[in-house]
């Protein structure tokens, strides 16, 4: 290390790192084992300047400007790197893609295999004890290595893939499953009736406000349902809350748990990443398994029904997208503030605009437009409205609708054509790398913090809020 001993907060310096002009650049699109030694060389020195500052708290202007300044030229140089190696650094950590990393274990082979790609496991183990202000922003690198992946037709292609497989405890699960029926997932329960598989979102002490444990839950249930021979298809509902404002009433979803972005508990790979590759995207591709007795693709698909009750916000109106019949309660609304939150709602910038058309999705997602279900622009996010009353009939009569031998054929059809695999990676690289840097923005820190201080979540207000 060149720091030569110097502890953290010894120095102020104004030195940056920056590229050695053409010659750094030329070196990490030069071949691999050169590109690989500039990429680490440029990384440790970023690394070291960084190590003499304060804390990121501590900082003083001059100091945050010299981080800024050298973080961005280090993130300069991984970009060069990606956008010349993405392939060859993927085939290397998937041994020429035999192996389907989820991309959790590919960013943790690349921290070794590649070292400065992306951050270390002890930087990561660092950033988690801290707040979101508090933290370096390790995560940004992170998404610079998925923006280059996803961008790649045979990577990001191969990456995709290996986001559909079933998780490790949903196959752990599954027998038991398959048995009796049911799963208690901790946030989420799972119960098979008939041919049906109800899934209920229950974190009833934040209106079900997701979050990485959250996000586990789910893509292990949505396995569980899709995996399960006896189920023909799936409902999505809220339970009912023990919030005071909502206590004894269903709530669909209160999206990201702002409080827990603001403690830092909110994971650009684990949770951002991996909810829109992972479960939901399963919801509209399937699951893929391994059978070499099939000569079909190997992907089990099945139909799912949304039912909005109180409210989706943000991820909840997210969900509703990939849903092939959603019904709402008369007196419910649906609503992405994403621009009041500071982020990118997930793939809903994709969804929002087929369904909606543009101005509407301009409306909801730029200027934070709230549709109530009696709003006649509902018609273009649900498909029934029904009064409080009536809602359990028509969930039913759905449910029986979408178990026509050829709805699965046809569904696959008309999310291919909606949605073509291609689009949604190219998207998703954008969104890996856009995401990430939002998530480290001041205007986000800023909006978020006030939670540390236990601001309770009011859902109509103005400011963007998160479940206390």
């Amino acid at each position: 290390m060149s720091s030569g001993g110097l502890r953290r907060g010894d120095i102020v310096t104004t030195r940056v790192v920056r590229p050695q002009a053409r010659g750094e650049i030329r070196d990490v699109r030069a071949d691999l084992a050169r590109a690989r030694r500039a990429l680490a060389e440029t990384a440790e020195r970023a690394d070291d300047l960084i190590a003499m500052l304060p804390e990121p708290r501590q900082r003083s202007p001059q100091q945050r400007a010299t981080a800024a300044r050298s973080k961005s030229a280090a993130r300069a140089v991984r970009c060069q790197f990606m956008d010349a190696h993405a392939d060859a650094v993927y085939d290397e950590l998937t041994d020429g893609r035999t192996v389907y990393l989820r991309l959790s274990d590919l960013v943790g082979a690349a921290s070794v295999g590649f070292p400065g790609l992306v951050p270390t496991s002890d930087q990561l183990a660092n950033d988690r004890t801290r707040p979101q202000a508090d933290k370096e922003g390790h995560e940004v690198d992170q998404g610079i290595f998925a923006w280059g992946v996803l961008r790649s037709p045979l990577a990001g292609s191969h990456l995709v893939d290996a986001m559909l497989r079933p998780t490790p405890r949903a196959m752990r699960m599954l027998p038991e499953f398959s048995r009796t029926g049911a799963a208690d997932l901790g946030s989420v329960r799972l119960e098979r009736t008939g041919s049906v598989a109800r899934l209920t979102m229950c974190r009833d002490d934040c209106l079900n406000a997701e979050d990485n444990r959250q996000v586990e839950d789910m893509e292990t249930a949505v396995d569980l349902a899709l995996l399960d021979p006896s189920v023909g298809v799936g409902l999505l509902r809220g339970g009912e809350m023990s919030h005071p404002r909502y206590r004894g009433k269903r709530v669909f979803s209160a999206g990201i748990n702002l409080k827990a972005l603001s403690a830092g508990e909110i994971s650009l790979v684990d949770f951002l990443l991996r909810r829109e590759l992972g479960y939901v995207h399963k919801l509209v591709r399937g699951v893929l398994v391994d059978d070499d007795t099939c000569w079909y693709p190997p992907a089990i698909e099945k139909p799912w029904v949304a039912v909005v009750d109180s409210f989706a916000i943000g991820g909840g109106a997210q969900l509703l997208l990939v849903c092939d019949h959603v019904l709402a309660a008369s007196d419910s609304y649906i609503s992405l503030p994403a621009a009041q939150e500071g982020i990118v709602p997930g793939a809903a910038n994709l969804r929002l605009t087929r369904c909606a058309g543009t101005r509407l999705a301009r409306q909801m997602i730029l200027e934070g437009r709230r549709i109530w279900a009696t709003d006649p622009a509902a018609r273009f996010l649900v498909d029934e409205v029904v009064g409080p009353g009536d809602l359990e009939s028509a969930i039913e009569q759905s449910l029986e609708r979408l178990q026509g031998a050829a709805v699965r054929a046809n569904r696959r059809m008309l999310n291919l054509a909606e949605e073509p695999p291609g689009e949604f990676r190219r998207y998703m690289a954008e969104f890996a790398l856009q995401q990430a840097l939002r998530l480290y923005s001041d205007d986000v820190i800023g909006k978020v913090g006030r939670f540390r201080a236990g601001a309770a979540f009011e859902p109509g207000t103005k400011a963007p809020a998160a479940p206390s």
